[in-house]
């Protein structure tokens, strides 16, 4: 049977959940001499992954499935479309097939309508099947998710999708039900209100390796076919229960088998099941499958979601070398910018021709299962450094991204607007589960509440954290465990929130690096609790969001800005004031001397997917008389002087004097401004310029000797506010001091060399002369 066969995908709609809606044509209208010549043109949305309200859009004409070049599609076409398939509007279309590429004919090209019309059959078009597109063009369509009263159509998805997945993997081995991520059962799927299976005649590793990507597994290994053999066969109970205890853990209570799929083929490089060919059972299935057995997948876990020592020991043999492709900005683990090694220097992926079978090899290098989606336009924040690769095409079975075929970059090609990102299928590890939001506006805030003696397989009691110590970090890892994104900010107190009737503190002492999936990865306190204040005032609270900004600092700017002033003391009365200089400075001869200032230019940029905002509102920040600014941060920036071993020798920080949008990129407007109390912030794509001859742009080098030495500025050094990424706020150059002169080079974001360059860079042994190579 082919891949969209009118009858199989009809019934497989009802199997998945929805992966393929149909539509009639327009409302239905009383048959005349009129119409019928012209029989109606039917529409469905197909492609995967997708919502039920959206997809590439496909039309039956001629008796024939087709689909609609992307060529001058309009917002009006997909209001059109979307009518037609029984939603009242569109939000959004999609261009170069964004939910895969359609087969057969492409039946419209050059679609031009005004978004009135009744049927795009009224709209201006090439003609039917006059085309100059191939399937890599086809276009997709966002319908609004809501249906037009009273339109009739066969077979829509009128309820929301389940939270339960289209296709599971349901664990047969005693005590294997409880543990997560299940890697090893029987493969079933949805079917109507149950679950059913899939004959595994004809199945093969192809098969599995599907399987086990949809599930977030990187592989599928050789599973033992003749353990499962007796949970499957007609035989008395009793008898039964004997074979399967000599068989070990097996179930012995008969499971009811109900068989939809046989004869299922994949050629392993697609995201899902239903992209395979393969055929339903028809009528009554009580025969079916005489010869086989439920179809069985084992699968092998990434080093993220390993359990077990032996297999922990395995990963950190694995880590031992350093990985050439990692992901950033994602708020989830298995999501986010795809970054590439390549002459020591972290790069970016150009996102033509990005797709699918691309972003899977890259989620299974990673230790993820396939692709969910292969995003363009920077969707996850854009990068830094070099644009490495472009027009990466994988076949979908290479082992590495190294393996593909893909174009060097020029640089007229690409802009970092075009940044590459994924989202990956990742295994079911119930971490949401043990923790909740209580009391807060929306579901994004909340006081935490965590669950406690769950993993027992008791009833869980719910509990809440403490205050003490909840910081930025803390919060993120909890928005990430809830699935709601990144934290905003994480509160010590959260006595606006009590709604909840759970008073007691369960955990405490919470300290996370940021990246766990789950507050139990954290450190705290255990069992044994230590927390001052018990009351509920004082428990922990999030307010989480999609999006979060993400600062850098451009590194060139410090590296040709820098330079040292010998600043008379009289001059610096209000840097003082403000702790502008070292120590010593309390005890110099004021006003007779001078203070040694490295002095730089500091470009932040605010590369991330929200603005950055400081975390106290305008009634809170602080006046400074001398500077005759508001501070909305206490320490925006930290300035240190270091040696090559890391011990500092020389600091300065700055407050945020003014955050606001000294430039922006093309058609990025302004928005915050200092002037006359304005709103303080950075808006993504424009940057804030901290001039090197302002007060407080400078780190006090007065008691610093001649040698080689780090400079150090990081950006939001105490988190006070989130972003999306803090590891790249570091930026680091090398430089040589004589007494007299600087030399500052090499600058770099923190993140952005391999580590053996990152060695390098910190066993400099320094200048031997003033010229820099």
């Amino acid at each position: 049977m082919g891949r969209c066969g009118a009858r199989a995908w009809q019934e497989l709609l009802v199997l998945l959940g929805g992966l393929c809606m149909w539509g009639s044509g327009a409302q239905p209208t009383p048959p005349g001499p009129t119409r019928s010549s012209v029989p109606p043109l039917k529409f469905r949305l197909a492609g995967y992954p997708r919502k039920h309200n959206e997809g590439r859009i496909e039309v039956f004409y001629n008796e024939e499935w087709g689909t609609i070049c992307d060529d001058d599609f309009t917002l009006a076409n997909a209001q059109v479309l979307c009518r037609q398939l029984g939603f009242m509007g569109a939000t959004g279309w999609a261009h170069s097939a964004k939910y895969g590429k359609g087969v057969g004919r492409i039946w419209l090209d050059n679609v031009n309508c005004a978004g009135n019309e009744k049927s795009i059959r009224d709209c201006k078009h090439r003609g039917w099947g006059n085309s100059d597109c191939s399937h890599e063009e086809d276009a997709g369509v966002i319908c609004k998710d809501e249906r037009i009263p009273g339109f009739k159509d066969s077979n829509v998805i009128e309820t929301e999708q389940s939270h339960v997945e289209e296709v599971r993997l349901r664990a047969v081995v005693s005590g294997a039900q409880r543990r997560l991520p299940v890697t090893e059962g029987i493969v079933e799927v949805r079917y109507k209100d149950g679950w059913a299976q899939i004959c595994d005649e004809g199945w093969d590793s192809k098969n599995s390796r599907v399987i086990c990507g949809m599930m977030g597994f990187p592989t599928e290994k050789k599973v033992n076919r003749n353990f499962y053999k007796l949970a499957s066969k007609s035989q008395p109970k009793q008898k039964r229960r004997e074979d399967l205890g000599s068989r070990k853990r097996l179930f012995a209570e008969r499971q009811q088998l109900n068989y939809r799929l046989h004869s299922v083929s994949c050629t392993g490089t697609e995201v899902h099941i239903s992209m395979c060919t393969f055929q339903f059972y028809r009528g009554n299935s009580s025969a079916a499958c005489s010869t086989g057995m439920p179809a069985v997948v084992s699968c092998l876990p990434g080093p993220l979601f390993v359990t077990g020592s032996a297999q922990k020991k395995k990963q950190r043999q694995q880590q031992q070398s350093q990985p050439r492709i990692r992901l950033k900005g994602g708020a989830k683990a298995g999501e986010g910018r795809v970054e590439v090694l390549k002459n020591n220097e972290w790069g970016t992926i150009c996102d033509d021709r990005w797709n699918l079978l691309s972003a899977s090899v890259v989620c299974r290098e990673l230790g993820f299962g396939s692709a969910k989606e292969a995003l363009t336009g920077a969707r996850m924040g854009q990068g830094t450094g070099p644009i490495h690769l472009n027009e990466v095409q994988c076949l979908g079975t290479e082992k590495s991204l190294w393996s593909c075929p893909f174009k060097n970059i020029t640089q007229e090609d690409c802009k970092h607007t075009e940044d590459a990102a994924v989202r990956c299928n990742i295994p079911y590890m119930g971490y949401e589960n043990l923790i909740r939001l209580s009391g807060g506006r929306s579901r994004f805030e909340g006081r935490v509440e965590v669950a406690v003696g769950a993993a027992e397989g008791d009833e869980p009691r719910w509990g809440l954290v403490c205050g003490e110590g909840w910081g930025t970090l803390e919060a993120m890892v909890a928005c990430r465990q809830l699935g709601l994104g990144f934290a905003n900010h994480g509160l010590q107190e959260t006595w606006y929130w009590d709604a909840s009737n759970v008073t007691e503190m369960v955990l405490s002492g919470v300290k996370c690096a940021g990246h766990e999936l789950s507050l139990n990865h954290c450190q705290h306190h255990g069992s044994s609790l230590n927390c001052r204040n018990t009351g509920t005032r004082f428990a922990a609270g999030v307010i989480c969001s999609e999006t979060a900004s993400d600062l850098l600092l451009h590194a060139p700017l410090v590296q040709e800005t820098a330079y040292i002033e010998d600043r008379p003391l009289h001059m610096l009365y209000c840097a003082a004031e403000e702790n502008c200089l070292s120590s010593s400075a309390r005890h110099a001869n004021w006003p007779y001397g001078h203070r040694r200032l490295l002095r730089f230019s500091s470009q932040i940029h605010n590369n991330g997917r929200a603005d950055f905002r400081p975390k106290a509102g305008r009634h809170s920040w602080v006046w400074h008389e001398c500077h005759r600014h508001y501070h909305s941060m206490d320490i925006f920036t930290h300035y240190d002087i270091l040696t090559p071993n890391g011990t500092k020798v020389a600091e300065g920080h700055k407050a945020s004097f003014c955050l606001e949008d000294t430039e922006c990129e093309e058609d990025v407007a302004k928005r915050y401004e200092c002037a006359n109390f304005g709103e303080q912030g950075i808006t993504v794509g424009c940057w804030d310029l901290y001039r090197h001859d302002i007060d407080c742009q400078w780190i006090d080098i007065t008691d610093v000797k001649p040698g080689n030495y780090i400079l150090q500025v990081v950006i939001n050094p105490n988190f006070e506010v989130a972003e999306s990424d803090f590891t790249n706020n570091a930026m680091k150059c090398n430089c040589k001091y004589d007494g007299h002169r600087i030399w500052v080079h090499s600058c770099h974001i923190g993140d952005a060399l391999s580590e053996e360059a990152s060695r390098r860079f910190e066993q400099y042994p320094g200048q031997l002369n003033n010229q820099i190579s």
